[in-house]
């Protein structure tokens, strides 16, 4: 699986101080990888330094397989960015936005019909940007940046304002594209998005990765060091994972005591708190 992104060690100071400070991580194409951070945290600076909206100071930047220096405006034909910043043409209808951005990405309307429809904006096509909501103009932004099928994919909070059905329609789509074979860079704030849809996240505290790995590698690196048993009289007794726990485990199982065992693993939320000290 060759490498999509790829930083090393790269740094961008503004006057307050530093916004990224010794970044490294790499990103497998077909991956979804999050990146999950606090407000502030320098995750949208991330993103656009590596769409060349920001230059670093040192460091090494890698996309799409060459230095970031000599990625082309060709190769951005295939890339998408969604951020806070949607971009669309407020006097417009949504119908009339996507068909605009169809044209001049050279996609056929076909495409950008089975977006709103998708989207569950079909019935509203006909509403000017202008006097839509904040979800649906979250939905339309969603669709104008899926128009030509990009290979890699930019999505700052992507679900930020919409509703659950809504939600899981774009999670649904997201995970087709991966499939696919669209690598998604996402940022989220929402724990159990990033557990549901990514293989691998990041979190970023300050300007500096604190650890990285699939949610459920995180969720065993960080587990508590106890094991919870419930007894067949209904009893919940907890050990920990040590020779004495493993001979209170083996005596009620002996004894046709032992009904269940867990282990404690914490939530991508936990882990977040833990890590970072911080909320969202």
């Amino acid at each position: 699986m060759s490498e999509m992104i790829r930083l090393e060690q790269v740094c961008l100071r503004f006057k307050t101080g530093f916004a990224l400070d010794g970044l490294s991580f790499q990103v497998e194409a077909g991956q979804v990888f999050g990146f999950l951070g606090p407000s502030g945290a320098g995750k949208t600076t991330t993103i656009k330094l590596l769409t060349k909206q920001l230059q670093k100071d040192s460091g090494q930047i890698h996309l799409l397989g060459k230095p970031i220096e000599e990625v082309s405006r060709d190769d951005f034909e295939k890339i998408g960015v969604l951020t806070d910043t949607n971009g669309l043409y407020e006097r417009m209808s949504i119908e009339e936005n996507l068909r605009f951005f169809a044209r001049l990405r050279n996609v056929s309307l076909a495409r950008g019909e089975e977006l709103l429809k998708r989207m569950g904006l079909y019935e509203s096509r006909k509403t000017p940007v202008k006097k839509c909501s904040k979800g649906m103009r979250q939905r339309v932004s969603l669709a104008v940046v899926l128009l030509h099928e990009p290979k890699l994919l930019f999505l700052d909070e992507p679900t930020s304002g919409l509703d659950p059905a809504t939600i899981q329609e774009v999670h649904r789509l997201l995970l087709e594209m991966k499939e696919e074979g669209t690598t998604i860079f996402l940022t989220t704030h929402n724990m159990e998005e990033a557990d549901k849809l990514c293989d691998c996240v990041g979190i970023l505290d300050q300007g500096r990765l604190v650890t990285s790995g699939s949610p459920l590698e995180l969720k065993l690196r960080y587990a508590h060091d106890r094991i919870n048993i419930r007894t067949a009289g209904g009893e919940v007794i907890t050990v920990n994972k040590d020779a004495a726990g493993a001979e209170k485990i083996l005596e009620l199982a002996r004894a046709g005591q032992l009904m269940t065992v867990h282990s404690e693993e914490p939530n991508l939320e936990e882990i977040f708190l833990m890590l970072t000290g911080r909320k969202f």
